[in-house]
């Protein structure tokens, strides 16, 4: 997963596009503020190792960081201390090469990330719909004594509230090494009476969507007549049509000769006016005389 790099001011925070970033200058307790949102890092207490071996033909060369974000790393009593990082590390990057039948050799040994600078840490955290993340960028020493580079750890905590994965060695640049981890400590932390702040957009949509399916569906009132006065006029468009060209086409017809059956609709009018008649004739009969037919001379 690649991420945007963001330009960090120190005591400063940057907020747009989900975007909360800070260089902090309290003491690195693994547990970080950013604006309303707090992480806590303590679950990821402890030592982990993460490897990614190369070929290098005609050996192999293992690159491997062991790093503790919460305490310093222990030094190894069966390892040279030559092989190893000083006391006060907190991730160790070391490359080991490797050749068949023959004993492994150390090639660099490289603090990626120190005690004295922990709170030189660079916080960056980012929301969006697809994704949140937690990145920190820790500082180790200078490496190598010849044209000396800074050192640092790109760890890239990815939000996931279900599952925690092993971290993952992504790449190393010869100065910066990044590494990414999908667990619920990228997660911001739920406060008492509300959700975290990465989860409050979340919640937004969802009683938005909960409000249009509780909403009752509008109901188009006058679409079927429309549809029943659309499928009429195209009968009828259709009728006329294709009655005027086949009388044209049969019979040579022209002018009103064209219309199809003619004289039914010639008599149209007249059936129509007699349904009338008798229609008001039954709602409206005629009177009869109370004398019973018989006429006055």
């Amino acid at each position: 997963m690649i991420l945007r790099s963001s330009l960090l001011v120190v005591g400063s925070f940057i907020l747009g596009n989900g975007v909360i970033s800070a260089r902090a200058g309290t003491p690195f307790d693994c547990h970080i503020n950013l604006g309303n949102n707090k992480f806590d890092l303590t679950t990821l207490a402890g030592e982990q190792v993460v490897n990614k071996t190369r070929n290098t033909q005609p050996t192999s060369t293992v690159d491997s960081l062991k790093f503790n974000l919460c305490s310093d790393l222990n030094i190894q009593s069966d390892m040279p201390e030559s092989d190893q990082c000083p006391l006060g590390t907190r991730a160790c990057y070391t490359q080991v090469n490797k050749k068949a039948e023959e004993p492994d050799r150390v090639i660099s040994v490289i603090p990626m990330a120190v005690a004295r600078k922990m709170d030189d840490y660079i916080a960056n955290f980012e929301s969006t719909s697809l994704f949140t993340v937690l990145s920190l960028v820790l500082h180790g020493t200078d490496y190598p004594t010849t044209d000396p580079k800074p050192q640092s750890l790109n760890l890239t905590l990815i939000c996931d509230q279900q599952s925690n994965s092993d971290p993952k060695f992504l790449s190393y640049d010869g100065s910066k090494l990044d590494v990414e981890w999908t667990t619920s400590a990228g997660c911001p932390l739920k406060e008492e009476g509300g959700d975290a702040g990465g989860d409050k957009d979340e919640d937004k949509d969802k009683d938005k969507e909960d409000s249009k399916k509780d909403d009752p569906p509008k109901q188009h009132v006058g679409s079927g007549i429309g549809w029943f006065f659309l499928v009429l006029f195209l009968s009828l468009a259709a009728y006329f049509g294709l009655g005027a060209y086949y009388n044209y086409s049969t019979y040579g017809a022209t002018g009103y000769d064209l219309i199809p059956h003619r004289d039914f609709w010639k008599e149209v009018p007249y059936m129509l006016s007699d349904v009338v008649s008798h229609l008001c004739s039954t709602v409206h009969p005629r009177r009869t005389s109370s004398r019973g037919g018989y006429i006055s001379v």
